[in-house]
């Protein structure tokens, strides 16, 4: 990629800037809608560089014919952006809908747009080493037919998942449908504990809000979903997980797979728990995982999740420049495009790698005089060198929430006010501000002052309160719906988008069922027992079991160990060793299988018990289901 030099940058983007301000004044600084030219041609020309052929429709269903993956439903993203899609967003998402088979280098090929993550495959002594296999087995086998059609119908020999996110390992079982068999599957230290437990926890909540994030639930078109910066959307199909039989710890470490050589780097705590970047020295290529793409990626994710450490990050991209300089001609990743030339992957990795250190070095800077986070991403800026690189805009991470997301590692919630150590929650600050106010129609006035005034930030602000407030009236819900589409035609940011559109959305229609769930029996199955127990923990409705005090013991004789489950205090806790639980009062002996079935509630079956079935009566009654469709944008 050729990145435009700063004054073709600056004008070719000045009017979109000024037709963003229209609509949000703060969008030239919060979100900094300056990236607005499709001028600069290079990231397309790369985009577009060894295509081969695309998926005709570009559409994959299920067995059961329901569609799991529409590519199709993007054709609208052509020309220039409409007044409805900041322009720098409208152009990244036409580089990522480009959908089809592509060749990167000599006897490495990648399948992009048939899933919000690529699938690269490659070709070794007798087969093909699959990378990152998407999220859905439907996607997955899809992309290995296009490459079996068009380059070689050659079986897999290898596997390899870069991290442990969904979208890099939950389409294995479409390209392995009868499980690996003799075919090695690698993956970084720590993947599978990360894999299983990731999203398990918190996983209702991150699920529901991953609704908002990809915008799941809108129409694709011009004024709806358009993207979401990393990729176009999720994929709807079956998830599976087949566990890694070689796991690699050390940097340096070289694996051989098929004839194909690997050389790896390892970089846990940037973008996921455990990940890794891998060089393939015969090939002069390297894989950056998700460590390096064509755009700031997430410090914090707005689904939720633990907040990641861009200092960290940092330094594994330094360290990746003096392993990689001089012995790569092309750079692929788990997202977007490829990069070409030596030079020209440096210059990338350079420019990913001080992005990430400026955010923390600065936000630290800004905290120890004093700055709270809220205040530090309204001043935050970037040095121009990097802010005017796209690869470096903000289409899925922003500057704003990355910033608020260090400062949150190092301080936590709390910015040391104390007006703000023990506010109201939502709806009593609400009906406070209101009555404040002189009352919803009178807050509803000042909102639509602020709108005329073009200060959408407060207007939302307002009516938000009148939500709350009053959540059966419809005029300030239809208002904030229409403040929300306004700031999410002038967002560069993906996810605000999708944010602000969803919840539009939502205020407009109400809260949608969800969507059946994915079949996930493999994740379940991969849990270990010690990991199903948390999962249940965390479950415990503590009031309801404070008067609870009982002993289980689990036993499975496959694994030649007891499990000693103790609830008291409205806590489950529990304990592992080989020896029966003297204290207690039932003992279920039983396979992992029948464990897995047991917490699915079909009940003992053929489960061997000692002592009194009540007891499990009284734990699984106060171990609640979480709830999938809580409300967000209303109380």
């Amino acid at each position: 990629m050729t990145p435009m030099n700063r004054r073709g940058f600056v004008a070719a983007a000045a009017g979109a800037a000024a037709a963003a301000v229209s609509l949000n004044p703060q969008s030239a600084t919060a979100l900094d809608a300056r990236s607005a030219s499709t001028a600069d041609t290079g990231d397309f020309e790369d985009a577009d560089r060894g295509f081969i052929a695309a998926l005709e429709p570009g559409v994959v269903k299920n067995a059961a014919g329901d569609v799991v993956w529409d590519n199709d439903a993007y054709d609208f993203l052509t020309g220039d952006a409409p007044k409805t899609a900041n322009a720098g967003l409208w152009r990244q998402s036409q580089l990522t809908c480009k959908q089809g088979l592509y060749k990167v280098a000599d006897r490495i090929h990648q399948v992009r747009g048939l899933d919000i993550s690529n699938m690269t495959i490659v070709e070794g002594d007798t087969g093909i080493v699959v990378i990152d296999p998407l999220i859905s087995a439907e996607t997955a086998a899809a992309a290995l037919k296009l490459y079996r059609e068009h380059v070689a119908d050659k079986e897999v020999t290898g596997l390899v998942y870069t991290h442990p996110h969904v979208d890099h390992y939950g389409g294995c079982r479409g390209v392995l449908p009868d499980g690996a068999g003799d075919v090695p599957i690698l993956a970084p230290e720590g993947f599978m504990e990360h894999a299983v437990s990731e999203n398990v926890y918190a996983g209702t909540a991150m699920t529901r809000r991953s609704i908002y994030m990809y915008g799941a639930h809108l129409d694709k078109g011009p004024a709806a979903q358009i993207g979401c910066g990393l990729g176009q959307n999720i994929s709807a199909g079956t998830i599976g997980l087949l566990e890694p039989t070689v796991y690699v710890s050390t940097t340096g470490h070289r694996e051989t797979v098929d004839g194909v050589v690997m050389e790896f780097q390892m970089t846990p705590g940037t973008e996921a728990p455990a990940e890794m970047n891998f060089l393939f020295p015969e090939l002069r290529a390297v894989c950056m995982a998700e460590n390096a793409t064509h755009t700031m990626h997430n410090i914090v994710t707005l689904r939720g999740a633990q907040v990641r450490d861009a200092k960290q990050w940092a330094a594994y991209l330094t360290e990746s420049i003096g392993l990689y300089d001089g012995r790569v001609d092309v750079a692929f990743a788990s997202h977007h495009w490829p990069t070409w030339g030596n030079e020209e992957i440096v210059a990338l990795l350079e420019r990913q790698r001080d992005v990430y250190a400026y955010m923390h070095d600065q936000t630290l800077r800004m905290l120890n005089s004093g700055m709270t986070g809220r205040e530090i991403a309204e001043e935050f800026v970037l040095p121009p060198a990097l802010a005017e690189v796209w690869a470096n805009r903000g289409y899925y991470g922003s500057l704003s929430h990355n910033v608020k997301g260090i400062y949150q590692r190092y301080m936590g919630w709390f910015d040391a006010n104390p007006a703000h150590l023990w506010e109201h929650p939502p709806v009593a600050e609400a009906k406070r501000y209101v009555k404040a106010l002189g009352g919803v129609s009178s807050a509803v006035s000042k909102a639509r002052g602020c709108v005329r005034d073009g200060d959408l930030r407060f207007a939302a602000t307002l009516l938000n309160h009148c939500v709350f407030a009053e959540p059966d009236s419809e005029r300030p819900k239809e208002l904030l719906a229409q403040v929300y589409e306004k700031l999410a035609y002038a967002t560069e940011n993906a996810v605000w988008r999708n944010f602000y559109l969803t919840g539009a959305m939502e205020l407009r229609e109400g809260v949608k069922p969800p969507s059946a769930g994915s079949d996930s029996s493999d994740v379940k199955a991969a849990l270990s027992v010690d990991q199903l127990i948390d999962a249940m923990s965390v479950r415990v409705n503590g009031p309801k079991a404070w008067d609870l005090d009982l002993a289980i013991d689990w036993y499975l004789p496959g694994q030649g160990r007891y499990w000693h489950l103790r609830l008291k205090n409205g806590v489950l806790t529990h304990t592992s060793d080989a020896k029966a639980g003297a204290g207690a009062g039932l003992t279920l002996t039983m396979s992992k299988a029948q464990l897995l079935q047991l917490l699915a509630g079909r009940g003992l079956g053929s489960i061997g018990t000692s002592g009194d079935t009540a007891l499990l009566t009284k734990l699984f009654s106060v171990i609640v289901t979480p709830t999938a469709d809580f409300n967000i944008v209303t109380p």
